[in-house]
């Protein structure tokens, strides 16, 4: 007869020796409890499960057998049935917040082994990173706030591709972003005008090396009078309103906002899937409605300083005269500007003295209105679709398309022929040389 091999723990082990000290005298049942953590009633109860079946007397009634809070079998294939059909690549996590709000509650570790075994869901391999130093959060909401951009397909068949142009605070982890299309300096100006007007001026922004938020070009002559580094659009904008900037050496510097790029197109694709949205405001509408409040809900922590860190806007502080694009322009003399390929023009009520020949700053602002500002004033432009071309500042009008007269068309010349009576026909050269007067009357 083959013997019953049972498997033991350290705990029963150590009640098993405890229990044979009692048997045999060694121990008291209060110091046996007091040793196992165990009231004496419990100990008499195992010494007499001992004597009863012996040494299994101290392992647990069910082990096994199966618990009474175990899923039945076809539990578990209609869970994994329904993710098969509609969550296939979702998450552990994800997965079960779906199907708890469809009535089939299940643990996520149960859920993550269902669909391991299943072959639905296969964890992420490990493997062989950099090294990176870690770094700690800081202490205070508006301290460091990370702003970065993911181009994904986030509508994917159903809508057209774009970017998530995105903010988090590196002390909470609280986010704000925009869908757009491209991903320009004016959308990421308007991202940044969606954070100050929520939260205020945060004291730095860190972002990559990307050309709109640095540029190597040469220091122009208006940046040298001002004392003033070569700055882009939208590094211009940051320092008009304070904001320091922390250029990332690395993508593994901006990890935090990284992650969220990376759980954003995890469940925010899903998300959108299941909510039907195929457009880009429609994206935007859920992004601030449902996903920024429950992300803040769930995964924000709160800061080790409870001080917001933000800096208030100050009456001189204008978000709609500081996130625009600007550029320097000399007014001609019939007070029209040229950007962009086009003209602009001012008002006859706008024209002042000093105007003309003037050099002044022209923005175009994010709401798409164009602006003159000439010695504090901010004057309107509207286009000149069909203005003239001006005289420069110097005077003198440069030639334009329309100052060149039009060539006459080209026409096939004939060979003349000269008449046998025509003076070029006789040889003066031979009447001077043999001393012959030339007839006078052919040459009339």
């Amino acid at each position: 007869m083959e013997e019953e091999r049972i498997e033991w723990g350290q705990r029963e082990r150590d009640r098993l020796r405890v229990l044979h000290e009692v048997e045999q005298g060694h121990l008291k049942q209060r110091e046996a409890g007091a040793r196992l953590r165990l009231s004496e009633g419990q100990i008499r109860r195992l010494l007499q499960r001992v004597r009863q079946q012996g040494d299994r007397g101290v392992l647990h009634g069910l082990r096994g057998r199966s618990s009474n809070r175990k899923f039945s079998l076809r539990f578990e294939q209609r869970v994994v049935q329904r993710v098969r059909q509609r969550y296939a690549d979702f998450g552990p996590t994800l997965a079960r917040e779906k199907l708890e709000a469809e009535g089939l509650r299940v643990s996520r570790e149960t859920l993550r082994r269902w669909m391991s075994q299943a072959g639905v869901w296969r964890p992420r391999s490990q493997r062989a990173r950099a090294v990176h130093v870690w770094r700690a959060r800081r202490s205070a909401f508006g301290e460091l706030v990370m702003m970065d951009s993911s181009p994904y397909a986030w509508l994917e068949e159903r809508g057209p591709a774009g970017h998530l142009v995105a903010m988090i605070d590196d002390a909470t982890s609280r986010i704000w972003g925009r869908f757009v299309e491209h991903d320009t300096t004016e959308e990421n100006m308007r991202t940044l005008w969606g954070w100050v007007a929520r939260h205020g001026r945060p004291l730095a922004l860190y972002t990559d090396k990307n050309g709109m938020f640095v540029t190597s070009r040469a220091v122009q002559r208006e940046e040298q009078l001002q004392d003033q580094p070569a700055r882009t659009q939208f590094g211009r904008a940051r320092a008009e309103l304070g904001i320091e900037w922390i250029a990332a050496h690395s993508p593994q510097a901006k990890g935090r906002i990284e992650r969220f790029f990376s759980t954003a197109q995890d469940r925010l694709v899903k998300e959108m899937r299941l909510a039907g949205i195929d457009t880009l405001d429609g994206a935007n509408r859920f992004l601030k409605i449902h996903f920024i409040p429950e992300w803040e809900q769930r995964f924000a922590v709160p800061p080790r300083h409870a001080q917001d860190a933000h800096q208030p806007l100050g009456r001189e502080q204008r978000l709609e005269e500081m996130l625009r694009v600007r550029a320097t322009r000399v007014v001609t003399d019939d007070h029209t500007v040229s950007w962009e390929g086009r003209r602009w023009g001012l008002q006859r009520e706008s024209v002042g003295a000093g105007l003309r020949r003037a050099r002044v700053e022209i923005e175009r602002r994010l709401d798409g209105s164009h602006w003159l500002r000439f010695r504090g004033r901010y004057l309107p432009l509207h286009p000149c679709f069909d203005a003239p071309r001006s005289v420069s500042p110097s005077g003198l009008r440069p030639p334009g398309p329309t100052d060149r007269k039009p060539k006459p068309p080209t026409t096939s010349k004939t060979k003349h022929s000269p008449a046998a009576h025509h003076p070029w026909r006789k040889s003066w050269k031979r009447t001077f040389l043999l001393g012959t007067k030339p007839d006078i009357s052919t040459l009339r």
